[in-house]
């Protein structure tokens, strides 16, 4: 069905048609559409447009429909309709005849469309803060796990100094709690509601339009009707929360790929999320961490697609705005299913203590604890960097660590240095004197596990998990 036609002499060319139409994407809008028609059927009804009884009998058959469409929403997709508007009033015409018709008054697909894809975003921002918090709940949990599992930090991929492996999880826990801030805040920023701004100069009929917006679960009407249609910023601001946290879970993946690696080998993916080889047997190939590295790049185009699609855009709508939606139902999508799998990946992770203790004392990644030590004896810390930096010089050259010269050795260096020096040297020690905000010390570990474990408890399975979109 076709929601316009009489100024036209013939149809469609059917390839534009095919071009043209949006009905095999926005069939997902469906119930969005019809929750917007119910709460529209009522602000005529409050503007003596429709009778109370012309409103109940619209509410009955849109409350059919909303049955049919939630039963098989893809079906949807199939039926001949340009769009998820001229199919929800084609079948609402076909419940309740010429009183259909009427629905569609002061109202145009222009705000039509900007309250579906909005009142959309918000559900789907819902589960994404569901996804979201499962991660942070499975974060914290795996952390708690790891708190006496000594690891070596990295800068430029060179071993740097010693961390545990629950300082490095809770790196990535920081990261995906801003992610859900982010995720808030774009919420209350798409919390206005554009029904009632009509095609794109308001509508003529006496709509109470903040009631509408409390009734649409909004929190207050649009202040711009020209703006109200045209507006995707929520759209884009969207893209670009998926878009930062996606470049987190990518960095996770590439972390865990590495220490997966048969040359780091600190940790084993469990078989739930590997897969093999068809012809080399004995491979287990990290390919869910390589598959979210993958889905970066579609999120992060989808958010570049739309940038470009908006910028050169004149007011008020345009069909260009068409494009929004296949750019965010792909990378929402992408993005909740990402999150998912993280998860999971952490489900069945196992480390590898004795390998990983190993490393955090290699790479002489004690040097700086020599340079503190020798700062604690008076020794100002450039002058404490340089003689460490000749100290390493000649391990390197011995083929020792540190902790195995010689006092005597130490002393040519530095006569300050004494016997202490080697508690100092000790991973646990190397740890335990970084007890500050933020720090690796393992009490600063406790508290961010506890704040992590409050504000984000663990789920049983399937309990309250994310819905498909």
């Amino acid at each position: 069905m076709a929601l316009w036609g009489g100024r036209f002499t013939e149809g469609p060319d059917q390839r534009f048609k095919d071009f043209d139409d949006s009905l095999k994407f926005d069939y997902r809008l469906a119930l969005e559409d019809i929750e917007g028609s119910r709460c529209w059927a009522q602000a005529l009804c409050r503007a003596l447009v429709l009778t109370r009884e012309e409103c109940d009998t619209l509410q009955q058959a849109l409350d059919e429909l909303a049955q049919e469409a939630a039963s098989d929403l893809k079906a949807i997709a199939a039926a001949p309709d340009e769009d998820i508007h001229s199919y929800v009033e084609r079948r609402l015409i076909e419940k309740v005849g010429v009183l259909g018709k009427k629905l569609h008054t002061g109202r145009s697909r222009n705000d039509q469309v900007a309250l579906d894809l909005k009142l959309w975003t918000r559900h789907a921002a819902e589960d994404l803060e569901q996804a979201l918090n499962a991660l942070l709940a499975r974060l914290a949990d795996s952390a708690a796990r790891y708190t006496k599992v000594y690891f070596p930090g990295y800068t430029h991929l060179q071993r740097a100094q010693p961390i545990t492996f629950t300082h490095w999880i809770l790196a990535y826990a920081q990261m995906f709690k801003r992610d859900l801030q982010r995720l808030k805040n774009a919420r209350e920023l798409l919390n206005t509601c554009p029904l009632g701004s009509g095609a794109l100069a308001g509508t003529a009929y006496l709509i109470d339009r903040e009631q509408l917006a409390l009734d649409l679960g909004f929190t207050c009407a649009t202040h711009n009707s020209l703006d109200a249609v045209s507006d995707r910023d929520y759209v884009m601001e969207m893209l670009s929360v998926a878009s930062i946290s996606m470049v987190h879970l990518s960095r996770l993946a590439e972390d865990l790929i590495f220490y997966n690696s048969g040359e780091a080998r600190f940790v084993e993916l469990s078989d739930q999320v590997t897969s093999g080889s068809s012809l080399m047997p004995q491979k287990k190939n990290p390919d869910t961490l390589e598959l979210i590295r993958g889905k970066c790049g579609r999120v992060v185009g989808a958010l570049t697609g739309m940038l470009v699609t908006c910028k050169g855009l004149p007011l008020a709508y345009d069909k260009d705005l068409q494009e929004d939606k296949e750019r965010l139902f792909d990378a929402l999508d992408t993005w909740r299913d990402c999150l998912l799998m993280a998860a999971l990946v952490f489900e069945g992770l196992k480390v590898d203590e004795e390998r990983t203790r190993e490393a955090a004392r290699g790479g002489y990644s004690n040097a700086t604890e020599l340079a503190d030590y020798l700062v604690g004896k008076g020794i100002p810390f450039r002058e404490a960097h340089e003689v460490v930096g000749k100290v390493v010089l000649y391990a390197i050259s011995q083929h020792k660590p540190l902790e195995e010269l010689t006092l005597e050795e130490f002393k040519g260096f530095s006569a300050v240095i004494e016997k202490d020096v080697y508690k100092r040297l000790d991973l646990e020690t190397a740890l335990d004197v970084r007890d500050v905000v933020g720090g690796t010390a393992p009490p600063q570990s406790a508290f961010e596990i506890a704040v992590l474990r409050d504000n984000y408890p663990l789920k049983k399975e399937n309990e309250d998990s994310p819905s498909q979109l």
